[in-house]
């Protein structure tokens, strides 16, 4: 209950104060995560409260359900078809290779860690974060390529992570429990079978809601309601079939459009209403469990989370933008503003809810933490300022182009 009314003290203080925070340095995600330090802080004997970890874990599952499935939901593909190609580009060569390289970094820096464990750490830690970069695409001083290529990456990479992610955990779980024709019925289901189930729901979901919208039998305000049961329903057709409800709610977020045209801006307004308060709430409990988890982090972690957020974004980023013509300012920007935050999060508590009981567990669940805590202050801080010197160095550039 403390846990509780603490984080609705913080949200009602936030809601007080929140037009004055946007000419700061401080973001949300930074004050609900400081919230959730400050508590323990301030109340010791919060330490002591069991917090319910298989409701956080169902409350995780659900906010990644819904996160995926207004992701995809909005995903316009001439979008993606710029020009230079930079969004396709950020989410296929980009995002493979930093999958490939945070594992590269977790097996040198964590030498206990087996393959498939490094996997799942980079898998879990490759997604980055809209919200976390909401200053960024918002900023009208930020060419807006490059703010529809960073909302784009960050509205997809997460889907797309997770099937890597599923892959990864499968497989470090065929090698320590045996059975590779398990492995395989494991996968199908999950990816085969979960995105068919999820797709169905989509389909026949976005139909209807479309055919109730234009024959007018549904109510405006309810339609955001009928729009949020999708996903929920394509949860439930993967029961019987041992889907993957992520793969589901990704899929259920791609068919729901042929059907249903205002798919986009209702997942708009979803995400910007309770998908928010969800958001919130994780960096608030982000916040409870890195004090919890503090007398446990060591120097393997910090060199890891800084590993992740600088080497293994910005290669992967540099090399996939090669041929693009962007400048080596624009580069530079768009591969440090790749934060991680909610995605990561939600996927390490996915992984942790598949009790796997894998030997490296511990040691990826704290990587994360640090990683995205991290990340959480130094992106937020750093918002403003970069913001600032990338549009010095693009102005100047572009006078030295008129003089000559």
């Amino acid at each position: 209950m403390i846990i509780a009314s603490a984080f609705f003290i913080i949200v009602f203080f936030y809601s007080l104060i929140s037009e004055r925070l946007r000419k700061t340095v401080i973001t949300p995600p930074m004050l609900f995560t400081a919230g959730g330090v400050a508590l323990v802080l301030a109340l010791p004997g919060v330490r002591e409260i069991d917090v319910e970890r298989q409701s956080m874990l169902k409350l995780a599952e659900l906010g990644l359900v819904m996160l995926l499935f207004t992701d995809a939901s909005r995903i316009n593909l001439k979008s993606i078809r710029s020009p230079e190609r930079v969004q396709l580009r950020l989410l296929t060569v980009g995002m493979l290779l930093t999958i490939l390289l945070g594992a590269l970094a977790a097996r040198v820096i964590f030498p206990t860690l087996s393959l498939w464990e490094a996997g799942i750490l980079g898998a879990i830690l490759a997604p980055t974060d809209a919200g976390l970069g909401e200053v960024i695409v918002q900023s009208p001083r930020v060419p807006k390529p490059i703010r529809q290529a960073l909302n784009v990456e960050a509205g997809l990479n997460d889907g797309l992570s997770v099937p890597f992610l599923m892959f990864f955990i499968a497989e470090a779980k065929a090698v320590t429990e045996g059975g590779g024709a398990a492995l395989l019925r494991y996968l199908f289901e999950q990816l085969v079978m979960g995105g068919v189930a999820g797709g169905g729901a989509g389909l026949i979901g976005g139909v209807l809601l479309g055919l109730a919208c234009r024959r007018g039998w549904m109510a405006e305000p309810v339609q955001q309601l009928g729009f949020a049961m999708v996903p929920i329903l394509a949860m439930i057709a993967c029961i019987p079939v041992g889907g993957s409800v992520f793969i589901a709610a990704f899929c259920a977020g791609l068919t729901v459009q042929v059907g249903f045209r205002d798919a986009g801006p209702l997942s708009i307004e979803f995400t910007e209403g309770w998908g928010q308060l969800f958001g919130y709430f994780v960096f608030f409990f982000l916040g409870l469990v890195g004090v919890f988890s503090f007398s446990h982090f060591n120097m393997s972690h910090l060199v890891y989370a800084v590993a992740s957020l600088t080497a293994v974004r910005m290669l992967p980023v540099a090399l996939s933008l090669a041929g693009t013509g962007l400048s080596a300012a624009t580069v530079l920007f768009i591969g440090w503003f790749g934060p991680r935050g909610l995605a990561s999060i939600v996927l390490g508590l996915v992984f942790l809810e598949q009790e796997a009981h894998l030997p490296g567990e511990e040691t990826i669940r704290l990587a994360v933490i640090v990683t995205v805590l991290l990340s959480i202050f130094l992106h937020g801080a750093s918002a403003t300022p970069g913001i600032e010197l990338y549009a010095g160095k693009e102005a100047k550039s572009a006078a030295v182009a008129e003089k000559e």
